[in-house]
């Protein structure tokens, strides 16, 4: 049996049948020609889209399963249209060693996705251990502390990056500067006081000192979650990788008097001039991709003082419907939300069988209606935190997700395939 999508949209003006045999696309073209075996699926009218490769979220197991679960992780994500997943290394034990690792990978056995996992650096890292197992990328490496306490200094961290370099390890680093902070905001307890506290200079500081550290060593480095236009130029500048996050590009410190609690983050919100400027370096370019950073913590959690609350957003199941919703209002191009949350991040980690759709790629694909717009609504959303910051914002949700030809989420009937996910470095 094979799927045969006809008349599908591809974002790009062309309009084509897509075949879909065993794990992989077998055959694109303007039309063709139905065979016994193939079970078709009309399409027209509709876009037909490469999963999203989301290379940074935080499905909080080991150690943190009240949060997020692989199961339900995975089950957002498929609900929102992302086929590939990178999960990092704060959790509890850190994935620092090959044992941390290992049991990692064992819980990533409940993903409906496929996924990388992301080794991390401490004082007593053993690199030599953690880089015999399949990693998918050195990072997130944190230049400031965050949730898990995993903060280096600059010298651990030249040391990772060489150390990574040597042996052909991509780096994402979370770029903030710590001695920028401005500590007379910790006077405040006003929900904006974080973001006074975590200053926009921190982040363009780090950034710049990563590329430095990058270049010295002969390495390349992405950063994570960069959220001020100054972060995202020395990135540029240097020739790195970056990502931004939804809640960088679609939330300000505006929204903080309405968030309270639930808008703290690691970086923080900016001000409305600075996510303007980020958006405009998303539209035209300069941003490589869009990560999610999903990073769920309950509300119980959240319904406290901004100096306890923990740091951390979900996203996962609301990236490329926020993205899509964009694309339907024109304010993004459809092809461009492809490039940023399929093609670059595919072609930027080295993943040559996702990110597109071409004979012999993986079959992660995802149908949507872009006539379909509709709130978000936690109430619908998979995530185990039972909230969004972007309750109400207009959004378009995938009907059909498949991960190598099999059909992970049905929206119609809310409904999932069973978990069958792969680490995308043994693919």
């Amino acid at each position: 049996m094979s799927l045969l999508f006809t008349d599908a949209e591809l974002g790009d003006g062309r309009v084509v049948d897509v075949r879909v045999e065993g794990e992989t696309v077998s055959a694109v073209d303007a039309t063709l020609e139905r065979r016994p075996e193939d079970e078709p699926i009309d399409v027209a009218g509709k876009l037909l889209l490469p999963g999203m490769v989301d290379v940074h979220v935080h499905f909080r197991q080991p150690g943190f399963p009240h949060k997020e679960t692989w199961a339900t992780g995975s089950r957002s994500a498929a609900a929102g249209g992302v086929t590939t997943v990178v999960d990092q290394p704060n959790t509890d034990p850190p994935t620092v060693d090959r044992d941390a690792f290992d049991e990692k990978a064992a819980l990533a056995a409940d993903s409906l996705v496929d996924y990388g996992l992301n080794g991390g650096v401490t004082a007593d890292w053993a690199p030599d251990s953690l880089f015999d197992r399949p990693l998918f990328a050195l990072g997130e490496v944190f230049l400031a502390d965050s949730t898990g306490e995993m903060g280096i200094d600059t010298a651990l961290f030249a040391d990772a990056v060489a150390a990574a370099c040597g042996r052909d390890v991509p780096v994402t680093v979370h770029a903030e500067d710590a001695t920028l902070f401005d500590e007379s905001a910790r006077d405040r307890s006003d929900a904006d006081a974080w973001s006074a506290y975590r200053t926009a200079e921190a982040e363009a500081s780090a950034v710049e000192q990563a590329c430095s550290v990058a270049a010295d060593t002969g390495g390349r480095i992405h950063v994570a979650h960069a959220s001020t236009p100054a972060g995202i130029d020395a990135a540029d500048a240097a020739g790195m990788t970056c990502e931004v996050t939804p809640h960088h590009l679609l939330l300000s410190r505006a929204d903080l008097e309405e968030l309270g609690t639930h808008g703290r983050m690691n970086p923080p919100l900016r001000s409305e001039s600075r996510r303007e400027a980020v958006f405009e370096r998303v539209v035209d370019g300069t941003v490589d991709m869009v990560a999610t950073d999903h990073a769920p913590h309950t509300r119980a959690e959240k319904d406290t003082d901004i100096w306890s609350a923990p740091s951390g957003v979900p996203g996962v199941e609301t990236a490329l419907p926020l993205l899509l919703g964009l694309a339907a209002r024109g304010e993004m191009s459809y092809e461009r939300v492809r490039e940023l949350t399929a093609t670059a991040p595919a072609k930027r980690f080295d993943l040559s069988s996702k990110g597109r759709i071409e004979v012999g790629r993986d079959a992660d694909l995802v149908v949507v209606d872009p006539t379909a717009a509709e709130p978000v609504r936690a109430n619908r959303l998979h995530t185990k935190c039972d909230w969004t910051p972007f309750e109400g914002h207009e959004a378009v949700f995938p009907e059909l997700t498949l991960v190598r030809g099999e059909v992970v989420y049905r929206r119609a009937t809310d409904t999932f395939g069973e978990p069958a996910g792969k680490n995308v470095r043994l693919l």
